[in-house]
């Protein structure tokens, strides 16, 4: 079991991985157009699981999910809970989110609150492990994004049709190819 310490530090830095990942992939691509405005005004709640199993994930995320529904959103608009420890491989990740859904339903936050997914080797259905569209949800750990409903309906009355961002984000992630993924992450 980790020390106190080595746990305080990991937690670090998973929150400045996942930060680093948000400003120059999802903010600095443009891959969320509704991104930047909730990171710049701090309404991002960055939180790490510890959790080793699922069980223990469910119970931060039951956790998360009754504190985001409490939170005011003018301080918190959305909660990132990352995972490391636990759900390494993408398929058993992917086949959990049915009880992240079973669990938001449970708690009757169906239209009120809705999880997104991203992973290190996250892939879209009909796509291969190396295609470039993939990486629009690939993030640096595995991580349960918390949405507040009303946030995400308002960005679609903005924005419109969302399948465009969508499209501009896999045009995008094909002209910087693997190279200039890869070049992101150097410093």
């Amino acid at each position: 079991m980790p020390t106190e310490a080595a746990s305080t530090d990991a937690v670090l830095v998973a929150i400045a991985d996942t930060r680093r990942w948000l400003e120059r992939a999802v903010i600095g691509l443009g891959l969320c157009p509704f991104a930047r405005r909730v990171y710049d005004d701090g309404r991002i709640r960055f939180r790490v699981s510890e959790a080793t199993a699922p069980d223990g994930l469910l119970q931060d995320l039951r956790a998360e999910l009754q504190g985001l529904q409490s939170a005011d959103p003018a301080v918190c608009e959305t909660t990132l809970l990352i995972h490391p420890y636990v759900f390494g491989d993408f398929a058993d990740y992917n086949d959990f989110l049915a009880e992240v859904d079973a669990l938001v339903a449970a708690h009757g936050l169906e239209g009120e609150l809705q999880v997104a997914s991203f992973h290190p080797h996250y892939q879209f259905a009909g796509t291969g492990p190396s295609d470039a569209e993939n990486n629009s949800n690939r993030s640096p750990y595995p991580m349960l994004h918390i949405l507040r409903e009303a946030s995400v309906e308002a960005a679609i009355a903005q924005w419109g049709d969302t399948d465009l961002i969508y499209q501009r984000n896999i045009i995008v992630l094909r002209e910087l190819g693997a190279q200039g993924w890869r070049r992101l992450w150097l410093d």
